[in-house]
């Protein structure tokens, strides 16, 4: 078992959750916060047997993520 970062957004008509440190695309999204996070664990899932283990190795391990915001 290998734990993964992912990023829920909350957005107007629902939320969206990805992952970090994935090789390739995938999401996740529901209603609630739990159905975004439990439809993102099925996709990773799927794209593990899909593509191999090998989309879970990295070159660099993500150890923290953080949200910022700037002024452009």
């Amino acid at each position: 078992m290998k734990n993964i970062k992912i990023i829920v957004e909350k957005h107007a008509d629902g939320y969206v959750a990805y992952p970090l440190g994935i090789q390739g695309i995938v999401v996740g999204e529901g209603d609630t916060y739990e159905e975004a996070l439990n439809d993102v664990r099925s996709a990773i899932l799927f794209h593990v047997e899909t593509f191999g283990e090998s989309v879970l190795e990295s070159e660099s391990l993500i150890l923290e993520a953080f949200v910022a915001e700037a002024s452009i």
